[in-house]
């Protein structure tokens, strides 16, 4: 698969279609419970199944221009908001930058790429927006079965495409605060030299107005993730936050308002539990240092 060439101003510009389409069923959702519609009333008067409409609200599928017409006309939705309905299927339809890579894991991209806030809690390993690329590249190394070399280098392309987005201007930024588990910073993953240099750039990151790192402690005890790694993310209204679960056998992506609302409880408790920023950043800098004298 080639690279693009891509610069990472140019990608992280444009508009998700991964988030249009959660965006557009949002709204979609709204209109048929104001309508005091049911999803089987909806699909029996456009002549469809259930299980389409269903797809249409959570954004697993995308609309049509006709189906946002019979939406449209079955909601009695004004012209501005028709147009603005409209606009949005064909946003949903648009190819993302990740999309030539061919991830695994391009929905969580796709809506990462327009999150306002990033909540990421990591037990074992340096929070992906925050690796270098030699972090990174030994911890691919480490995979099985091993990828290839062309396919590492794609990987860490991708990672710093994403990590571009911490940093842009227009628009905002998101929002990241990221827990990692002490044991992060004493792994030393790749090596004195790598880890020295991957503990630095988490410190000078802290430096951006929209970042927060912090470190939970050995001293904790036993917590709620204790055996679990996830990333909460969470967007302007209306679309509803997700839950990003990675695994050695796959990732999970939890929708269910139920499931958010209980990581968000669970990244509260680490939060509370945690070092605070500065004493995080000592402790950072201390192991710095210790690296580098290695």
């Amino acid at each position: 698969m080639a690279r693009t060439g891509r610069s990472t101003t140019e990608v992280t510009e444009r508009r998700s279609p991964v988030l249009r389409r959660r965006e557009l069923g949002a709204m979609l959702r709204a209109l048929r419970t104001e309508a005091g519609l049911t999803v089987e009333q909806v699909a029996e008067s456009l002549l469809c199944s259930p299980s389409k409409v269903s797809r249409l609200e959570t954004g697993h599928r995308g609309a049509s221009a006709r189906d946002i017409r019979d939406l449209s006309d079955l909601y009695q939705v004004d012209p501005a908001q028709r147009e603005h309905l409209t606009e949005l299927a064909r946003e949903s339809k648009a190819h993302g930058w990740w999309q030539p890579y061919g991830l695994q894991y391009e929905t969580y991209v796709g809506l990462e790429t327009e999150a306002a806030s990033i909540s990421d809690y990591e037990s074992g390993v340096v929070p992906g927006l925050l690796q270098t690329p030699d972090y990174a590249r030994v911890i691919h190394e480490s995979g099985m079965p091993k990828p290839s070399p062309a396919v590492i280098e794609q990987q860490i392309e991708v990672r710093l495409v994403r990590q571009a987005a911490l940093m842009r201007e227009e628009p905002l930024p998101p929002r990241l605060e990221a827990i990692m588990d002490e044991a992060v910073l004493h792994r030393p993953v790749g090596g004195p030299k790598v880890m020295g240099a991957q503990i630095g750039r988490v410190i000078e990151v802290c430096e951006l107005p929209n970042v927060i790192v912090r470190v939970l402690p050995f001293a904790v005890g036993a917590h709620p993730a204790l055996d679990s790694t996830f990333i909460l993310l969470e967007f302007e209204e209306p679309v509803p936050g997700v839950v990003y679960v990675e695994g050695l056998v796959g990732h999970l992506l939890l929708e269910r308002a139920q499931d958010v609302q209980r990581y968000q409880q669970v990244f509260e408790r680490l939060r509370t539990t945690s070092l605070d920023e500065q004493k995080s950043l000592d402790l950072m800098s201390s192991m710095r240092a210790s690296y580098l004298k290695a």
